[in-house]
């Protein structure tokens, strides 16, 4: 599942890299690209020919307000008195009081009885010839 969802993650961030490049071009042929002439008639014989399109007028400037003056107030310049030193005293703390640690009792415990794991002959492998067989799905080779 891990790595279906990586998979994923990878193909939208491929794909949002190139629809990314591919805008600037189409915006580019676009802009450069003289416009195609309107088609003749009817291409189809029976059916009406599309109207035009009435043409919008593009607005190459939109006013905007002027922007207003915003004066900045000016800050009087400020003298900070010294900052006071400050003494912190030595505290004097209290001896560290004496851990005592409990004794662990000491435990004998009974020997490990010792495991004897037998040693079994293995049989001898059988003889296998060195054949070149071809992979049933490799290419063919090559016809000459």
């Amino acid at each position: 599942m891990a790595s279906s969802a990586s998979m994923l993650a990878m193909i939208m961030a491929c794909a949002l890299l190139l629809t990314g490049s591919k805008c600037h071009a189409a915006r580019n042929l676009a802009d450069t690209t003289p416009a195609a002439a309107a088609p003749a008639a009817s291409a189809v014989p029976g059916l009406p020919a599309v109207p035009t399109l009435p043409s919008v007028p593009t607005d190459t400037a939109t006013l905007m307000p002027p922007m207003p003056s915003v004066t900045l107030p000016t800050v009087p310049q400020v003298t900070l008195p010294p900052m006071p030193a400050i003494v912190v005293p030595k505290a004097v703390l209290p001896p560290m009081p004496k851990v005592t640690l409990p004794t662990v009792p000491q435990v004998t415990m009974a020997p490990m009885p010792a495991i004897v794991v037998p040693k079994v002959p293995l049989p001898p492998l059988p003889f296998v010839p060195n054949v070149n067989v071809h992979m049933p799905f490799a290419a063919p080779p090559p016809s000459a």
